[in-house]
């Protein structure tokens, strides 16, 4: 980050009081893990589980030069420069948005149901064909995570492709008035967050809460075949809008689309001549090359200048990712996240790979779906067939509902179903798992397929 003076933080964040030997030294990092300060940071307590401020001594041993602090001025400590505050969350928030409103960068902000982080990957990837870009990491997409990736921007970014993550209404609200984006991408609405949103409408409002902070010459690009946004737009809206999607209406579409294994190639129409690739599966993830295409588009950029960077862009990590499994199997590890949609689009896709080995899903829980839950789980069998899948395997308790919807369908010894010790889920597995096997492994985070990952790749 570029460096920041103390005084300059005691004004960004409306400190109430502060205290420092040398206002003028500088802050050059901004951590909330103590075990993360260095020499020059800021400390940010924050509380949640745990107290921030009860670690503040083990960022001063670590080197940080100053903290925010909302507890008692008298319990503060003498031997670091204490910036006073009555929250230390809003204060990181105002800090952000007053280094944002220092660098200047262009803001491309992404939110959707499914698929924000590979777009955010793509858009990420082609801008910086151009610009200095800099992202968000890893999840850092929520009111913490977000203000930290601003504040990690280095003073020479041009464009910040930010990722907004929610679960309920608001939350949105929050990082869009504070990023200010000046495009803004919605990639899907689709079923996740049921839980609290009630209804994909009450998605779709929630997600168009990203609109609250676009700057009034900005740009929304979202799914031309998603009525819900449309319907739901406020009235009046001036912004430009952009769509995208697989249809001629749509602003930005994708034709002569070719799925494979680890790459898919297509065409567009913004210039029908340039042949593109994406290293990655599926049309789903078209639509979210479409997205980033359109946000270069908006910018300035041409297809021909952003096909290199489009198919060599890397991957955030456990989204439908190629791994060596145990037996010489092959694992689509896509167990980072999931809903019905996004649970769906895949089973499409892997269904109609080339078939080598056996074909075989491994299947978790969805979770955050509420009282439709069980309706919403049965209803995935649609996309599961023995035609397509030899063996099944489901874990969790909601998957109950899709392994009863299944039975009928699948030969003894074909279908499982696993609760509670994913580690018979695992034997079983390595038991059965033989040469160019391709095995999908779909689940929400917290079912933690990932550990079943983890125990089959080699």
């Amino acid at each position: 980050m570029k460096p920041l003076r103390i005084i300059d933080v005691v004004k960004a964040v409306g400190a109430i009081d502060y205290t420092s030997a040398n206002r003028f030294a500088e802050i050059t990092a901004v951590v909330f893990d103590s075990r993360k300060a260095t020499p020059d940071s800021l400390f940010v307590p924050l509380q949640g589980e745990t107290d921030g401020h009860d670690y503040v001594q083990s960022a001063i041993n670590n080197g940080a030069a100053a903290t925010l602090w909302s507890r008692e001025a008298g319990e503060a400590p003498e031997d670091i420069a204490v910036i006073l505050v009555d929250d230390t969350l809003e204060a990181l928030q105002k800090l952000a948005e007053a280094y944002l409103n220092m660098i200047q960068p262009k803001v491309v902000a992404i939110t959707g149901s499914n698929g924000k982080t590979t777009t955010k990957d793509m858009t990420a990837a082609v801008l910086s064909s151009r610009f200095r870009v800099h992202k968000t990491e890893g999840n850092y997409n929520n009111e913490i995570g977000m203000p930290m990736t601003i504040l990690d921007m280095p003073e020479d970014t041009e464009v910040l492709v930010l990722e907004m993550g929610m679960s309920n209404f608001g939350e949105i609200s929050l990082l869009s008035r504070l990023a200010k984006p000046d495009v803004a991408i919605i990639t899907l609405i689709g079923d996740s967050h049921l839980e609290f949103l009630g209804s994909r409408r009450g998605i779709a409002k929630a997600k168009l809460e990203i609109l609250e902070g676009l700057k009034p010459e900005g740009t929304l690009i979202y799914p031309g075949d998603e009525p819900l946004i449309a319907e739901e737009l406020p009235q009046g809206s001036n912004f430009r809008q952009l769509t995208f999607g697989t249809d001629e209406t749509d602003t930005v579409y994708a034709f002569a689309i070719v799925p494979g294994k680890t790459r898919t190639t297509f065409h567009v129409n913004l210039d029908p001549n340039v042949d593109l690739e994406i290293p990655v599966l599926g049309v789903y993830n078209v639509r979210n090359a479409l997205a980033a295409l359109a946000a270069a588009q908006v910018l300035g950029m041409t297809i021909a200048e952003v096909k290199e960077a489009l198919a060599t862009f890397q991957l955030t990590a456990n989204r439908t990712q190629w791994l060596d499994g145990v037996n010489g199997s092959q694992l689509l590890n896509d167990a980072y996240n999931a809903s019905p949609t996004s649970m769906t689009a895949v089973l499409r896709s892997f269904a109609h790979l080339p078939r080598e080995g056996k074909k075989i899903a491994v299947l978790g829980d969805i979770r955050e779906l509420g009282e439709r839950s069980a309706e919403m789980h049965a209803a995935l069998a649609a996309e599961i067939s023995p035609a397509d899948f030899d063996q099944v395997y489901l874990y969790g308790t909601e998957m109950a509902a899709l392994y009863e919807n299944l039975k009928s369908a699948f030969p003894e010894g074909k279908l499982y179903h696993y609760v509670g010790e994913k580690a018979p889920l695992i034997d079983k597995l390595k038991a059965e798992l033989q040469q160019a096997d391709q095995v999908l492994i779909k689940s929400s985070f917290g079912t933690d397929l990932l550990a079943v990952v983890a125990a089959l790749r080699v």
